[in-house]
């Protein structure tokens, strides 16, 4: 275990860099009025490597939120609508007929670019949402024989629409359980729409900074693999993990019928990387169980599989994860 001056001094150098993200925050902020969450989030992403599933109603500033941010750390920007006549190609990239030359050369598709907006994804059919999943895993894309490496950092943000549900694909379990995080949008408060309107009822365009650059995000990401975490913290995110596969052997024999199946091991390590993200955002050196509280919900949310009994007595998985936070003794 490590002493008392070595998290001393890591939280120090830790400040420091934070500052750079603080600038990035605060730039958002004259775009962005509320949604703080889903910022931070988005910032979490990034500084783990890690792909972000949205859900909310339209309107709610998720496309103005993810290409804001890809002008101030000067990252290159796709938005992609998906619909239902898309094709795989559409994404990726196909190969051209080259008439001068006689040859067929590869054009790269939209995918190749640091930061992703997939924009309604369950619109598309599986095939198209296969090939963007299969991206986000291998970060890389194969046109004709070539096989191209995609751009690093590379974040994929989906969105999907909760009400609307006519005509639309459903994402399979196993590969919404590639999404780091589901993090929901919710509607801003009275006073957030008020200043909405004031701001922006005329429409005028926010000339954002420039703050860092896509080598700053790599930097950034190696700072937060340094932030440290106690083995109690580490007993803590597996126990609540297990509790999802077998919530009887936790001490919670009502909430079984209620769970079809529970978090994979992925949900373990991306609880621990998306843990001190959170730490790291918070200024800390260190990793707290209210770190791990924090950031939870958005981790396990997507990868509980609630029964037919749980949907008979209205609940959802947000209610049977917060159970397992509430139960779960924090170290």
């Amino acid at each position: 275990m490590q002493s008392g001056p070595d998290i001393s001094a890591l939280t120090t150098s830790i400040q420091q860099e934070t500052q750079l993200v603080e600038r990035v925050l605060g730039e958002m902020d004259r775009v962005i009025v509320g949604q703080r969450p889903m910022v931070e989030r988005i910032m979490i992403g990034f500084l783990c490597g890690g792909h972000i599933l949205l859900e909310g109603v339209p309107g709610l500033a998720k496309t103005l939120t993810v290409s804001s941010l890809a002008r101030i750390i000067q990252a290159t920007f796709h938005r992609i609508q998906f619909t239902p006549d898309l094709l795989p190609a559409d994404l990726t990239g196909t190969l051209i007929y080259e008439q001068s030359s006689g040859d067929f050369v590869a054009r790269k598709g939209p995918i190749f670019a640091n930061l992703i907006l997939a924009d309604e994804i369950n619109r598309a059919p599986a095939k198209v949402q296969s090939a963007l999943l299969e991206a986000m895993q291998e970060r890389q894309v194969t046109i004709g024989e070539d096989s191209f490496t995609l751009d690093d950092p590379f974040l994929v943000m989906a969105t999907q629409n909760p009400i609307e549900q006519e005509g639309t694909y459903p994402l399979p379990e196993a590969q919404v359980d590639r999404f780091m995080l589901k993090v929901k949008v919710d509607y801003p408060s009275r006073d957030e729409e008020r200043q909405i309107l004031e701001r922006m009822m005329d429409s005028p365009e926010v000339d954002l900074s420039p703050v860092m650059g896509v080598d700053d995000i790599l930097r950034l990401r190696e700072a937060v693999r340094l932030v440290y975490t106690d083995d109690k913290i580490k007993d803590y995110i597996v126990d609540l993990v297990q509790a999802t596969r077998d919530p009887e052997k936790a001490g919670l024999k009502d909430l079984a019928p209620l769970i079809e199946y529970g978090a994979s091991p992925r949900a373990t390590l991306f609880l621990a990387r998306a843990a001190r993200a959170h730490a790291f955002l918070r200024r800390r050196g260190y990793v707290t169980p209210e770190d791990v509280k924090a950031i939870g919900l958005d981790v396990l949310r997507h990868r509980v599989a609630i029964s037919y009994e749980a949907e008979a007595e209205q609940m959802d998985a947000d209610q049977i994860v917060e159970r397992l936070f509430d139960h779960i003794e924090v170290p």
